[in-house]
């Protein structure tokens, strides 16, 4: 019994995971001024439909999904979540230093707001449609954070919203690179 409990154990190591992204360093995390509105487009980013939360739990359920028989995958998928980890840690220090609060609710300027949900999520079964899905977000996020670039007039947050931007192109990199290994 217990070598078989052994044969179906998960053998991937993710000791020497690490985040994948651009190897250049961040803007201070620092704002012009307190701004609500401002505060508010980010906790899109922070925890919206397509947003860095969802990238996150995206990515850990592929990963525990791949790990058992993909583990280069898998560990790649976890470099990739652990960037993003970044991602929602400096968008809630911007959050909180333009005045807004820090939570799991995307403030939209229609009044709104709504809960982040696992129902943002993609999880398709097969691993190409993973990965797909998994472009798909990163790019849905490129074009969201472009969007508020153009609408936040703050040079300190739009620089790290640019330098988030590198990494999620990045990402989109990387994906492929894995889509070609299929």
């Amino acid at each position: 019994m217990e070598e078989k409990e052994n044969q179906i154990r998960n053998t991937c190591n993710f000791a020497g995971a690490r985040p994948i992204m651009v190897d250049l360093p961040y803007p201070p995390i620092q704002v012009a001024e307190k701004n609500l509105a401002y505060a508010n487009l980010l906790s899109i980013d922070y925890c919206g439909a397509v947003s860095e939360m969802s990238a996150i739990t995206q990515y850990i359920n592929n990963e525990n999904r791949l790990s058992y028989e993909k583990c280069a995958t898998s560990v790649t998928i976890l470099g990739l979540a652990m960037a993003e980890m970044m991602h929602l840690q400096k968008l809630g220090q911007l959050i909180d230093l333009l005045g807004g609060r820090v939570d799991f609710i995307a403030k939209h300027r229609n009044g709104r707001n709504r809960m982040w949900t696992p129902e943002f999520l993609t999880i398709p079964e097969q691993e190409k449609r993973m990965i797909e899905a998994d472009i798909e977000a990163e790019r849905g996020a490129i074009n969201q954070y472009r969007v508020h670039i153009n609408m936040i007039h703050d040079k300190e947050v739009n620089a790290v919203l640019e330098r988030i931007i590198m990494d999620e192109e990045y990402h989109i990199t990387i994906l492929q690179a894995l889509l070609k290994e299929e």
